[in-house]
């Protein structure tokens, strides 16, 4: 009878550590895919992200929103003539030299205007070779390889079934909701490109405004917010490269405990990095 009851433990035992092993295995797979597709995702252009989506953003705003801004332009323009000449006593004081500078000017501002998409190109090209470099760092060194977890089965085989128990059930908590919190990083990473399209669409309006010393503050404002949402990419690559090596790092733990809870803490501490990664872009570059 006892043989018996060795058995049925032993078979129990088993069951348990091979549940425990396969929670364990694609939970660190979903972390190195999380890793890889958020890293992507990051490092991708506005432009190669969705074709389609880009050129209907860009299409509404050279046929919708350029000529609104078009008409801005020419009211600034036409307000900072007027200015010009007030201020040199109603053309009593008059310099020829103004009228000159002030076409160089407007023409200028035509210039800005016509090129908005290929200027907010160059921004997202310059923050793409940053994002770029940061993913072959990552990739090279923070990746989850299958042979680290597996001196945890030989830990594993030295416990009692109670303990193992109570592993498994963690485990497999764990295991359902890393992929809830994987779901809010895709979703921060998926708004951030949705939020690029946004300011894109209406690129010309504050591109007309930088013509002018008054109306500048919003133009200036607006290639703030974009270069801090185009540097976004790179902060976020930071947080994946700091959130790998952590996961890396308790993936070998003695402890198998640690090492499960530990993901799902340094999960959690991802989302809200992730989120906080806008804030401080803009903080960054002085964007309000």
């Amino acid at each position: 009878m006892m043989v018996i009851f060795e058995w049925i433990g032993e078979w129990l035992k088993g069951v348990l550590i091979d549940g425990i092993m396969w929670n364990m295995e694609t939970l660190f797979s979903d972390v190195n895919n999380q890793i890889g597709e958020v890293a992507v995702l990051a490092g991708t252009s506005p432009a190669a992200w969705d074709a389609d989506i880009f050129s209907l953003i860009r299409q509404l705003s050279e046929t919708v929103i350029l000529p609104i801004a078009g008409v801005i332009l020419t009211g600034i323009v036409c307000y900072e003539l007027i200015q010009m000449i007030v201020e040199k006593n109603n053309l009593h004081d008059l310099d020829t030299w103004m009228f000159f500078k002030w076409i160089f000017k407007t023409f200028v501002a035509v210039m800005i205007l016509s090129n908005t998409f290929n200027i907010i190109m160059a921004i997202f090209d310059v923050s793409q070779n940053a994002v770029a470099g940061a993913a072959d760092v990552i990739d090279s060194s923070t990746a989850i390889t299958p042979d680290i977890i597996l001196d945890v089965e030989e830990k594993l085989q030295a416990m009692d079934i109670g303990p193992l128990i109570g592993l498994w059930f963690q485990s497999l908590f764990v295991k359902l909701v890393v992929p809830i919190l994987n779901i809010v990083i895709f979703i921060i990473a998926y708004g951030r490109m949705i939020e690029i399209y946004l300011l894109t669409s209406l690129a010309p309006i504050p591109a007309a405004t930088v013509a002018n010393r008054e109306t500048s503050q919003a133009g200036q404002n607006y290639f703030r917010s974009l270069a801090a949402i185009a540097f976004q990419g790179f902060l976020i690559m930071v947080c994946i490269g700091i959130y790998a090596v952590l996961v890396k790092n308790i993936a070998v733990s003695d402890n198998a405990f640690d090492a499960i809870w530990g993901v799902l803490g340094y999960t959690i501490l991802l989302c809200f990095a992730l989120f906080k990664t806008g804030t401080l872009a803009k903080s960054i570059f002085g964007a309000h």
